[in-house]
């Protein structure tokens, strides 16, 4: 438990110092995939209720949209589908999946020590 803190403040810290070094293009990528994860997992626990349900559903969420994107993308002339583009999208629904998913977890611990 300790250890996923750990690597979740590492990521954010690396992403923070680091991010003039992304590309604007793969930073909006980043954050329309913990947008559109956000909005798959959110609906899919409460359906459900079930983490790992939801969690799943939160990456596929972002990677439809990131296919999805990339696939118009395709078709405009002088445009391709950019594996980096979806990579980038993706990459947001499961740092955001993953997040949600610790933060529940964490909540629903306090509520048990209560």
């Amino acid at each position: 438990n300790k250890l996923k803190k750990l690597a979740v403040v590492l990521f954010f810290t690396l992403s923070i110092t680091n991010a003039q070094e992304i590309p604007k293009d793969k930073q909006m990528h980043f954050v329309a995939g913990t947008i559109t994860g956000t909005l798959g997992y959110e609906y899919v626990y409460s359906k459900t209720k079930d983490r790992k349900k939801a969690f799943a559903a939160g990456v596929l969420t972002s990677m439809a949209v990131g296919i999805f994107k990339e696939s118009l993308d395709a078709t405009q002339p002088g445009n391709k589908f950019d594996l980096k583009d979806l990579a980038a999208t993706t990459l947001g629904g499961i740092t955001v999946s993953f997040t949600i998913n610790l933060f529940d977890k964490k909540k629903k611990n306090k509520k048990r020590k209560k």
